[in-house]
Order: C-alpha cells, then structure tokens, then sequence
C-alpha cells in the first residue's frame, strides 16, 4: 500500500514512524512533513487545508490510503471530498468532526443522550456569559466553542480570571471564528485521563489508557498548551474504570451518532475526569491526541496499517489489537514563550545523540532544515519518548534524552507523569527533575 499523512506534528512522525513498519506499507508520503518524518516518507509541499490540492496529489502518486492527523482538515470535511474522489481516507467525516470542532455540538448530543459530563451552557454573547459568571461564581471552566489548538480552555479560578477569558474568546476573537460561542461549565474535580479507540461506527476497540500534561508548568501550573507530555499507560484507569467508560461513554457516543444519522469512523478521543461519581467527558476529539500518540504507538504490538484499513471497510470486529506491557513516556521540547509568542530558526543540537540511545525515539514537531542544520519552527519542538519496564524507568530514559538535547530557549516540563507515580507503589525520586 501507499499511504499519505497529512500533517507535519510529533503525532504525524509518530503515525509514519509506526506505518513504516507496518508489512502492508510499501510508501509513505507526507504533506507537509518535517525533518524528522523526511527519515521514513517522502514529503511534498502543499496547504493541508487545500483539499482541491491534496487530492490531486493523492491521485498522482496513486495513494491508496490518506492517513489525516490534525483537526482542523477532519472538521473541514476533508475526507468527505477524498470519499467522493475515489480516494480511501482514515478519519470521520465532517458531520463526526463537529464532536471536536464544536464544543456546542459535543455537550449538547451528550445531554440529550444522557452521556456523563459536566453541567454546562453555551451563550452566543459576552454579556450572558458574563452574568452567568456572577450568578455561579467561581471555578469555573470557560471553552471556546470552536477549534483552538489546545489553547480555547481556561480552567477560572475567580471571577475576574474568567471575565476575562469571556471577553478574550468572544470580544477580542483571540481564536478567531472558534470563539463566536462559548461554553461555560461546572469544574470538576479528579483525575483526567484519555481513552482513544478506534470505531468503524459499530465496533469499538479502546487503545492504551494515557494522560497528558496540558500545563505549560511544573505543578501544572500556567496556561494550557497542546500538551506538554504524556504518560501510558495510565494507572488511574483500572479495568473496572475502563469497562465503565466503554459502557457508558463511548458505545453511546457511538450509538447516539448513528441515531443523529452520522457514521463516525476513525479515531474517538475521549478526554475524561475521574470523579467520585465515575467518569466524565471533558471533550471529544476525532483524531489521535498530540502528544497521546507518540507514547500509545510504541506501546501498539499490532499492524496500524491493517488496524486503519479495518475500520474505514467496517470490518474492525474482525481485528484485535495486541499491547507491549511496557511503559511510555513523552516530554514535549518547546521553544522559549511558548505557548505565547516565540522565536524560529534555533539550530537544534544534540539529535543524534538522544536518538541513539535505547528504547528511545525522538519525533519532531516543530522542526524545519535549514543550511544543513535542523532548526526549530514551532512552538512545541520536539517530542521526546522512551520506554521501560517500568513508569519511573521510561521517564529516566525520557529526561535523560531531553538533556543531550538543547537549542536556545528551549523549555520543558520535569514533572510529567507525576501524577500517575502517586498511584505507583514503586517509590520514585523525581528531585533530579528540578
């Protein structure tokens, strides 16, 4: 077969990474691409948000499958027009994408179907939003309805602080068209894990528990990011919590598309808060999480590329998928101010050095090439991954990839996974991490 990623982020060199293995696989083309995913595919220039573009470029190189990684062609309806171009694409349609692209969407299908998730209104002007502030108070969560990089979710712990993210989402349009609603909910409080699965819209397979770290500080602390690291598996969810999960969030998340007349197939990200009255959904998202990915893909015994094809046939009842029980960890390598404004074009030192070490893989996110050297172009760099027997032992390797690596300003988390290590029995000094 010959794939096409779409995309050019950590999770996309993840996918190639771990497609390029596949015994299916026999090219692999990536649009755009990065340094990094120029090691396992071929990458071709173009505007993922040109589908006019992408399609020819899939017919020219006779594709057999597209492979889409970021959010913001799923909700542009993407493969919608590969579908209707005789082109098989890996990803809900349009109409399923608006379980992330519209957060109005998402809360109001789990209301009216009973999916377990914390209370919330949505309000189409600042001026209710503001009120119902007041008449709440405070935490509160305020979202951006639509696509915001990770960045449309500000977790309010006074009144002033979530005025304030009204009147940036709405008034000042910081995200642009996402904020032409918002969304404001009750804080809950737990333990937030993820559960992806793959679903052809009948059968649901559950992957690898994870959590991610979307903090851009120790302590999470600071604003929210794309994610800044990740861990899989996550303890956390026991099994008895996951067999709640299938049962109670995904079959009916499922189940309650196919009665809006919607099919979705391709991956179901469930963001979820484990709270003393069982788990809750914080968000959808239709596509493999960043950085999610690059710690479930190494863990993933089973052909990806057999695993996609099942699902898009419909015949994902057939498949199974098979786990290495080992651990993951990713740390998240960003440029300096992110997640606000940063600088481009720091050489990156130390690659080959980190790459070379065992159990390790370092997937570029933010990279370009630039007179020989790789360069950094993002504002989360690179994603650092390793695994072990053991959490602590996946996260010694992790860091110690992280150290052999530097580039100006480069910032990152120490503290990622240190909420999973709490429910670990192993005891684990993390000082060296400061």
């Amino acid at each position: 077969m010959r794939i096409m990623i779409i995309g050019s982020g950590g999770r996309e060199h993840a996918l190639a990474w771990k497609l390029s293995l596949s015994s299916w696989v026999q090219k692999i083309y990536c649009i755009p691409g990065n340094p990094g995913i120029a090691q396992v595919a071929k990458c071709l220039p173009a505007n993922i948000e040109d589908s006019d573009r992408l399609i020819h470029l899939a017919v020219q190189n006779e594709v057999d499958l597209v492979v889409i990684g970021p959010e913001t062609p799923l909700a542009a309806g993407l493969v919608d027009d590969l579908t209707a171009a005789g082109v098989l694409a890996f990803g809900p349609g349009k109409a399923a994408a608006q379980l992330e692209s519209s957060k109005v969407f998402a809360k109001q299908l789990m209301e009216r179907y009973q999916i377990p998730t914390a209370a919330g209104s949505a309000f189409t002007g600042s001026a209710a939003a503001l009120a119902e502030i007041e008449k709440r108070g405070t935490p509160i969560v305020v979202k951006a309805d639509g696509l915001a990089a990770g960045k449309g979710v500000v977790v309010a712990a006074t009144r002033e602080e979530a005025a304030q993210a009204v009147r940036r989402i709405m008034d000042e349009r910081a995200f642009g068209e996402a904020g032409k609603k918002v969304l404001l909910e009750e804080y809950l409080v737990g333990e937030e894990v993820s559960v992806l699965s793959f679903t052809d819209g009948e059968t649901i397979i559950p992957m690898a528990s994870a959590q991610d770290h979307k903090a851009v500080f120790d302590g999470d602390d600071g604003p929210n990011t794309g994610g800044m690291g990740a861990i899989s598996p996550a303890p956390q969810l026991t099994p008895e919590l996951l067999s709640a999960v299938q049962e109670e969030v995904l079959v009916p998340t499922i189940r309650a598309l196919r009665r809006e007349g919607i099919v979705f197939r391709g991956v179901l990200y469930a963001g979820l808060m484990i709270t003393a009255d069982g788990p809750k959904v914080l968000e959808f998202n239709v596509r493999f999480g960043d950085p999610e990915c690059q710690v479930i893909l190494p863990r993933l015994k089973s052909d990806l590329g057999k695993i996609m094809l099942a699902t898009i046939n419909g015949n994902l009842s057939e498949k199974e998928l098979r786990w290495h029980n080992y651990h993951t960890a990713c740390v998240v390598m960003a440029s300096g101010g992110y997640p606000g404004p940063y600088e481009k074009n720091h050489v990156i030192a130390g690659l080959e050095q980190a790459a070379s070490m065992q159990d390790t893989l370092v997937f570029h996110a933010g990279t370009a090439l630039q007179e020989g050297n790789i360069v950094t172009n993002g504002g989360r760099v690179l994603s650092v991954t390793a695994w072990g027997a053991t959490l602590p032992a996946a996260l010694d390797k992790t860091y110690a990839a992280c150290r052999s690596i530097s580039f100006d300003g480069a910032h990152y988390r120490k503290d990622i996974g240190h909420r999973a290590l709490r429910h670990i029995k192993e005891s684990y000094d993390i000082s060296f991490m400061h």
